[in-house]
């Protein structure tokens, strides 16, 4: 059997800046240091921090007050920063940078009298922490397309989740444009979205099974996954070789491997 890697694969700038934040964070102060919510989607990489001390909460008024509480790379609305305020909270912030670029082009277009159109999926805490910027209005590209109720004239800007699928982004992008006449896209998709879901387009071409390595509640795999599939290749979504089916091989000569942008490379190399 051949084993092809997809290249690049792996932790993105932002998952590593993420993980070295709360590191630092349990090496400077006295633990236990909070995380509001799983600092990456990934639960292995959550184990680990927490054996070493950290402790992760959905909810800022889980956290004793006073405690240090590192935000996750996902991105908070600004009513988890005053409630960190209001219990004397040592915030560390870990959004990742691309995230944060989102958050200000939400306020920035509000300003500027712009309607303002979210693309990505209710409900993950990215796009929680952006909708809590600014009033704006969400499309989904796993329901109905549903665009907001203003006149086709209004002026619009829209944003989107940095980790959606880069063609169904483009399609409800379309979506958009074809309702409203003054439309400012600005494309958040990362390049870590985009790179790896070119190297899975790529993988398929030589593959005859795609296995993507990460979690479930990982948008980045799930998206992989679908890319994989979407261009007629049979794919799964483990978390590790655990949960690896030897009957999925059966017949089957060449695989290709990945791995989403919060996924460590040990866990591939144990699937390998």
């Amino acid at each position: 059997m051949k084993v092809y890697l997809g290249v690049p694969r792996g932790f993105c700038a932002g998952v590593v800046r993420a993980i070295d934040v709360v590191n630092l964070a349990l090496e400077k102060h006295d633990q236990p240091v909070y995380v509001k919510h799983q600092i990456v989607h990934n639960p292995y990489v959550v184990e680990s921090l927490e054996e070493k001390g950290a402790i992760t909460v959905e909810d800022v008024e889980e956290i004793p007050e006073g405690s240090t509480v590192v935000f996750s790379a996902h991105g908070s609305p600004p009513e988890d920063f005053e409630k960190a305020a209001e219990r004397n909270l040592h915030v560390i912030d870990a959004t990742c940078p691309l995230v944060t670029k989102v958050h200000n082009e939400a306020t920035k277009y509000a300003r500027e009298g712009r309607k303002v159109v979210l693309v990505g999926h209710r409900g993950h805490q990215e796009v929680k922490g952006t909708m809590g910027q600014t009033p704006m209005h969400l499309v989904d590209d796993t329901e109905e397309f549903d665009p907001p109720p203003e006149d086709s004239d209004t002026p619009v800007a829209v944003l989107t989740q940095t980790t959606l699928s880069v063609d169904d982004t483009r399609k409800s992008i379309e979506q958009i444009q074809k309702r409203f006449s003054n439309v400012i896209v600005r494309n958040d998709l990362c390049y870590a979205t985009t790179n790896r879901q070119a190297a899975v387009k790529e993988l398929c071409r030589l593959v005859e099974l795609v296995l993507v390595i990460g979690a479930p509640n990982s948008s980045n795999c799930n998206r992989l996954r679908e890319v994989a599939e979407a261009h007629g290749v049979t794919a799964y979504l483990i978390n590790g070789p655990s949960e690896l089916d030897a009957a999925w091989l059966e017949g089957i000569d060449k695989v290709g491997i990945t791995s989403g942008a919060s996924t460590p490379e040990s866990l591939v190399q144990d699937v390998i």
